[in-house]
């Protein structure tokens, strides 16, 4: 199984889990005198089969993300941790260039003796710079794709 096959299958056991939680939790009490659409321990015990194979699933993502290598020579954990951080990074940069560029003002200037309001950031730069880290997460986020086709999941 490839590397994006295990992480699709990883996705799937999550929602899984998430939607049995919320049918357990649903029908874990019932009125007297009726009976419970589900039978909250059965799905209990799917929940629990579905945790075991997303426990194994979990683990060999994450061998296959540290033995796995990118064409740079970083190893997919390497360049999943440079993703996050570039992910934040741009939101960083976005956020001050938009809060230094005035769009969140409820307020106008509406006489001379009013005082005004200054930027205390390079909006443009900031801009530019998270342009060029959008490039490089684009790039990055390629990158890692591309691996996760092409490593199999097992050594």
């Amino acid at each position: 199984m490839k590397l994006a096959e295990a992480l699709a299958k990883r996705s799937d056991a999550i929602t899984r889990v998430e939607q049995l939680r919320a049918r357990i939790q649903q029908n874990a009490t019932y009125q007297e005198g009726q009976a419970a659409a589900e039978d909250a321990n059965a799905l209990i015990a799917e929940a629990e089969s579905t945790l075991a194979q997303l426990e194994v699933l979990i683990r060999d993502i994450n061998e296959a993300n540290t033995r796995a290598r990118l064409a740079d020579g970083r190893t997919l954990t390497e360049a999943l941790a440079a993703r996050d951080v570039l992910r934040m990074r741009y939101t960083l940069l976005t956020g001050a260039a938009q809060a230094g560029s005035g769009d969140q003002r409820t307020f106008a200037r509406t006489t001379k003796s009013e005082l005004a309001t200054l930027s205390a950031v390079d909006v443009k730069d900031l801009r530019k710079r998270a342009d060029a880290v959008a490039v490089d997460l684009r790039n990055l986020d390629l990158a890692i794709q591309q691996a996760n086709w092409a490593v199999d999941l097992e050594g």
